[in-house]
Formats: C-alpha cells, structure tokens, sequence
C-alpha cells in the first residue's frame, strides 16, 4: 500500500447518504492507503478526512466523536483539528495526516495521499 504518494480519487457516493455529525470509515482496502481513512461530515456541513488511526493509541478514531471542529479519540479523549490533523488535546502529540475531499456534482470524492489544502 501506499504511504506518501497521493492515490486515484475513490467515489464515496452521494454526499446526502452521509448525515451531518457522523464519522464513517473508508477501509485501506478501498483507498490503497496505508490506514483506514475517518471521514467527518462536520455540523456546519463541511466534510473532513483523516488518517483513522489515533497518533498515541492504535484506535481508530472513526469510532469517536465529533466535537464542533475536532475528532476526539475514544479511548484518551485525544482531539484532533479536522483542518490540519492536529491534536489539540493530551495525550496525543502527534498530529494525525489530512486527506483531501472534493464533490463532482452531489458525489463525495475521497483523494488518499492529498493533503487537505489549508484554504478549504
């Protein structure tokens, strides 16, 4: 699988099929990806990818909860930023990658290995 290089854009399906506050799983398997990546639908609408695995406990963090901008982990309550992949709470330290989403029409399009762009 890859780790550093950015893969083909996989199509989630239509946006609409993913309810606003959730995070939902997309297996490395689906992506090529070297981790499962969590996909957030924020509350303001927006959509985020990171890696799904929380930087200080191997957990995924599709299993956690969304909290106005961050992603917190379930198992230490670690927060990560759902722009930068930041933690912005102990005990993570380490930030976890940031994954770009885009639309083609009503369709939520995945781009592993592409960094979110910091303007979006």
């Amino acid at each position: 699988m890859a780790s550093s290089e950015a893969l083909p854009p996989v199509d989630l399906g239509p946006a609409a099929r993913y309810p606003e506050g959730e995070v939902f799983r997309v297996p490395a398997e689906t992506t090529g990806w070297n981790d499962d990546i969590a996909v957030v639908h924020a509350e303001d609408g927006s959509f985020y990818a990171l890696d799904d695995t929380c930087s200080h406990e191997a957990v995924s963090l599709s299993d956690g909860y969304v909290e106005e901008d961050t992603l917190e982990c379930p198992m230490h309550a670690s927060a990560f930023c759902l722009r930068t992949g930041a933690p912005e709470t102990l005990p993570a330290l380490t930030p976890v990658k940031t994954h770009r989403i885009s639309f083609d029409a009503d369709r939520l399009i995945l781009h592993p290995g592409t960094p979110r762009p910091a303007e979006q």
